[in-house]
């Protein structure tokens, strides 16, 4: 059974930094596309940042402009499973939102899974 386990969100002040984690187990084979989405109220679900498998053709970080060069999307590898993080800088009111974490694998088709959402609220 796959498992995503996302840490890391909280209440910060306008211009503070947080970083997100999520962990994934549960499966044998890395997720090929690692990434971050958040929603806020009354909005739709929206892309942040992924990242590609090292060893694929898509190995490569991709923003929301929203947030290029203040959000940083890494991934690796420990122990307790694929991991990717989110280092969230200079955050801003409009960052404010619920972010999820989702693992993406090619197997004939894509394959999604979900963490349950970290919450980030940031304050003036």
């Amino acid at each position: 059974q796959v498992r995503l386990v996302e840490s890391g969100g909280g209440l910060v002040q306008a211009g503070g930094s947080l970083n997100l984690s999520c962990v994934v187990s549960g499966s044998r084979l890395s997720p090929i596309v690692m990434g971050w989405y958040r929603q806020a109220p009354g909005t739709e679900r929206e892309l942040v940042a992924s990242i590609g498998r090292s060893d694929s053709n898509i190995n490569f970080a991709n923003y929301a402009h929203s947030v290029e060069g203040r959000f940083t999307i890494s991934r690796g590898t420990n122990n307790a499973g694929d991991t990717v993080y989110l280092q969230m800088n200079t955050l801003k009111l409009e960052d404010t939102a619920v972010y999820y974490c989702n693992a993406r694998w090619a197997l004939g088709e894509w394959v999604d899974y979900w963490g349950q959402g970290t919450p980030v609220t940031v304050s003036s």
